[in-house]
């Protein structure tokens, strides 16, 4: 049975990317997120469908994410090079990163990987400028995730308060 990570540190990693442009391989640590907020999620593959909604739709919302000190990291099991194709393809240049877990290393020490696929699952974490992994979600590879509610959620990490249910940013904690 897997442990649970919300509370948890996030575990080290250090993965090859591609910039959200196509124009260069990078690479990018836990490390280069220290001091603020990550929304890092996973989606199953490069050049399918429900994926590519949901990147374009994160990166259309990066100035909602920045304007809450957050960066957004994007990754797949595919390789870096996949991922380039991808973006100079169909995809289109996005506002973050995508990098390539191709050994399955993070996939797998976050719960996310479908061992039997060899795919990961859609898997959403914040975490917060700590390195603690403060909100897990994963789901079906079938539905795509809700932009607006990761930014509520994060926004409602953020008050340190207590939240109610649907709690909405200028809205009293308990």
């Amino acid at each position: 049975m897997m442990e649970r990570l919300v509370g948890r540190e996030l575990p080290d990693f250090k993965l090859e990317a591609v910039k959200g442009d196509g124009s260069d391989f990078i690479s990018v640590s836990k490390g280069d997120y220290k001091g603020k907020w990550l929304v890092l999620f996973f989606y199953p593959l490069d050049f399918t469908f429900v994926c590519p909604t949901e990147i374009t739709g994160f990166s259309q919302a990066i100035e909602e994410f920045k304007s809450e000190d957050a960066e957004i990291l994007g990754v797949s099991v595919d390789s870096v090079h996949s991922h380039k194709a991808w973006i100079e393809s169909s995809l289109g240049k996005i506002n973050f990163p995508i990098a390539s877990d191709i050994t399955k290393s993070l996939s797998r020490d976050l719960g996310v990987l479908i061992e039997e696929e060899g795919v990961a699952l859609r898997g959403l974490f914040i975490i917060d400028p700590e390195g603690i992994v403060q909100y897990a979600l994963y789901h079906n590879k079938n539905v795509g995730r809700n932009t607006k509610e990761a930014i509520r959620v994060l926004k409602a990490l953020k008050t340190n308060g207590l939240c109610p249910i649907n709690w909405e940013e200028g809205q009293d904690t308990l």
